[in-house]
């Protein structure tokens, strides 16, 4: 793990004029900021794995990485990040990444945000990036709740949720963020939790090794305003049960015992029992995340809208076609290959100009 100095990823670098072997830990991605965070808030193990996972980023310094955040409780997270930050404002995150990526194509751009910030107000932004397949890595800590402006309804609210905006219980109809991270054509999409560390750190290393748009939805439990949210599938009492963890190239089986299993009866998901001596594992269906057809994906993003379902987690969908930012350094390369370098005063005087008295 990271603390390992023998295990972690070595790069060569310069250090006074020296080639010497670089190897990071987790606490070099520490800041010595005080973490403000309500106890027991489920940041705390995003923070923790982001810390843990980050020496293990192979060939990835710790000057080349940035991160970006909007505002909430997540978007404090570049304040505990020993790189490069920038905090800015509600729901922009995705447009400040987008600029930062596009004008330093060797960073290595991340963005922290939470349900309301990101699927709100940021919600066009969002969609773009995944349009666009700009070389991002989102995290969207999910939560169901505002939490930073004290316990309002979020797009991610289940409908009947009864807060301060909704006394009566929310009417609204919730966001499925996987759904409509697929349906943006994001690249890489995938699903976490915060209680399952290891998981959530296998996660964030696929995402970093992924070309593209990589979005991690991740159930993080808010302790104030929305306690025990996923309780109901992540609680270790019930988690084998209701989770299904998906892997590539394996079949969707859970429960305790892994003795069940998911198959399609037509194009619906049903759940069989590979203990009743009538069905085997031949039927279950064999998840493939790197599926050009969405279709697959499709069935598995409103599985546990049946509460006989598990609720999926892991990578849902793992693609690969150009990205923005590479499309448009290439583009200046070619321009710049048949015109030469620009002048931009010659830009900013030319044309239609004027002066104003």
């Amino acid at each position: 793990m990271a603390d390992n100095k023998e295990q972690v990823p070595a790069f060569t670098d310069v250090l006074a004029g020296k080639q010497v072997q670089v190897k990071y830990m987790a606490k070099d991605f520490a800041t010595k900021q005080d973490v403000r965070w309500c106890a027991g808030c489920g940041d705390y193990s995003i923070l923790a794995q982001v810390h843990r996972t980050f020496p293990e980023l192979i060939g990835i310094k710790k000057e080349n990485i940035v991160w970006v955040s909007g505002i909430g409780c997540s978007s404090r997270f570049p304040y505990y990040m020993n790189t490069y930050g920038f905090h800015g404002i509600h729901g922009r995150a995705p447009a400040i990444a987008t600029g930062v990526k596009v004008a330093r194509p060797d960073l290595s751009v991340w963005v922290a945000t939470g349900d309301g910030d990101l699927l709100s107000i940021g919600g066009n932004h969002f969609i773009h990036a995944c349009r666009k397949n700009i070389d991002l890595k989102i995290l969207l800590f999910n939560n169901r709740i505002y939490g930073l402006t004290k316990g309002q309804y979020s797009p991610t609210s289940e409908q009947g949720k009864q807060t301060k905006t909704t006394p009566y219980g929310s009417v609204d109809y919730p966001f499925n963020p996987i759904s409509l991270a697929i349906g943006a054509d994001a690249t890489f999409v995938a699903r976490a939790v915060d209680r399952d560390a290891k998981h959530l750190q296998a996660m964030l290393k696929r995402a970093a090794d992924h070309k593209g748009t990589a979005f991690i939805e991740i159930f993080q439990n808010c302790v104030i305003f929305n306690d025990g949210a996923f309780d109901d599938i992540t609680d270790k009492k019930v988690k084998d049960e209701k989770l299904l963890v998906l892997e590539h190239n394996k079949p969707m089986i859970f429960g305790a015992n892994k003795d069940k299993g998911i198959t399609l009866d037509g194009l619906k998901p049903v759940v069989i029992n590979l203990n009743d001596g009538k069905h085997t594992i031949d039927e279950v269906l064999i998840h493939d995340e790197f599926d050009d057809n969405p279709a697959r994906a499709g069935i598995l993003i409103n599985l546990d809208k049946n509460p006989n379902m598990p609720t999926p987690i892991g990578i849902f969908r793992q693609i690969l076609k150009p990205t923005y930012d590479a499309g448009v350094e290439e583009q200046i390369k070619q321009v710049t290959a048949k015109k030469g370098e620009g002048d931009l005063e010659k830009v900013l005087f030319s044309g239609n100009t004027w002066i104003v008295n």
